[in-house]
């Protein structure tokens, strides 16, 4: 979403914005999406190998990208970059969201060892004159661990779409109601958040929890939920549109987003469009830049003091309607169209031959 948003903020006034990206069934080698050129090919590995190989056909004008003369690469680096920067030199920036020290893990021990190897050793050594870009102060600190020097690191903050105007005059759920806006994949960690709603149902009976959003792991948290005697009081709302999305924050009383890892946090100021204030770990790195403890919402360090947490706000509307406020008021401050004025920024910078570092 980030690249695609902020591609269309450049395109509208004329920019050239081609995206590279796997394929997918059913989906177009070629489409142009809200002003975006997209190019697809390869799955979710091959996605690496048949990307450089499409870069470097379209250095002597073949392949599907033989027409695109960029001025600027961005290499999103996922865990593992494009090495873009083998092709177009220092016209590449390296967009890292946040580092994956803790997910690698769950890839199995070879592949998670040389993943983390990669991004950690040669990634670093590949890009050592190039310029960085993440999302947040934290991922920022992250990557200068890593080695990268911190003149060469921009922040350049997630943006925001308007929620729709017809979800914000909805009613609050009259009981309470817990939601969690996520992909289903273990390192987020939704297990906590139905431990939290299993701990506090004998103490609030008609609690219910909303998962919304969809992922490989979903069956295994639906178990979860089966196991833990709470299925009745979980929605599994799985993929939705936008409409229902932010209805569903309407209605609820608090955010809660248990991840190991984030860059920054997305649902954070989603849910704060609609004065829902979050409960996030202090320990996931981004989070501590999207939530203001004990501003627009509250940070914590481990899943009892989570369910603490929860039952505080829960039980204290005066608290949660005050943090609420706040994260709606903070929620205006961010738009894609600010997010890709900031990216143009860095751009021109890159093309002067300057590094840009710091919140942009």
């Amino acid at each position: 979403m980030y690249l695609q948003r902020i591609g269309e903020q450049l395109a509208a006034p004329g920019v050239r914005v081609t995206l590279r990206t796997a394929s997918y069934p059913g989906a177009a080698r070629r489409e142009v999406v809200d002003g975006v050129h997209v190019s697809r090919g390869g799955g979710r590995y091959s996605v690496y190998p048949w990307a450089l190989l499409v870069m470097a056909l379209a250095r002597i004008g073949l392949g599907p990208l033989r027409g695109a003369r960029p001025d600027v690469v961005v290499d999103t680096q996922n865990g593992v970059p494009f090495l873009a920067r083998l092709v177009y030199g220092r016209r590449t920036a390296v967009l890292v969201h946040h580092c994956h020290r803790e997910q690698w893990p769950v890839a199995g021990p070879v592949l998670g060892r040389l993943g983390w190897f990669v991004e950690s050793v040669v990634s670093p050594r590949v890009h050592r004159r190039a310029q960085y870009l993440t999302v947040s102060l934290p991922s920022s600190r992250d990557l200068t661990d890593l080695g990268v020097d911190g003149s060469r690191i921009a922040v350049v903050r997630n943006g925001l779409d308007e929620a729709p105007a017809s979800t914000l005059t909805l009613p609050r759920s009259v009981t309470p109601r817990i939601a969690v806006l996520s992909r289903l994949v273990p390192h987020k960690q939704i297990e906590d958040a139905l431990d939290a709603v299993a701990a506090l149902r004998p103490h609030i009976p008609d609690l219910h929890l909303d998962v919304l959003g969809g992922g490989w792991w979903q069956q295994k948290l639906v178990d979860h939920a089966r196991l833990s005697g709470i299925s009745d009081a979980v929605t599994f709302h799985g993929h939705v549109d936008d409409i229902t999305k932010h209805e569903v924050l309407q209605h609820s009383w608090v955010h809660v987003l248990p991840s190991r890892k984030e860059g920054w946090g997305l649902a954070v100021t989603e849910a704060g469009q609609h004065a829902v204030p979050t409960i996030g770990y202090r320990s996931s790195g981004g989070l501590t830049d999207s939530i203001v403890d004990g501003v627009t919402g509250l940070l914590v360090d481990d899943r009892d003091e989570l369910v603490e947490a929860l039952r505080q706000l829960l039980g204290d509307h005066v608290l949660r309607e005050q943090l609420g406020a706040k994260a709606q008021a903070r929620s205006v401050e961010f738009s894609w169209r600010q997010s890709a004025s900031a990216m143009r920024e860095v751009f021109d910078a890159m093309l002067s031959g300057r590094y840009v570092s710091g919140v942009v």
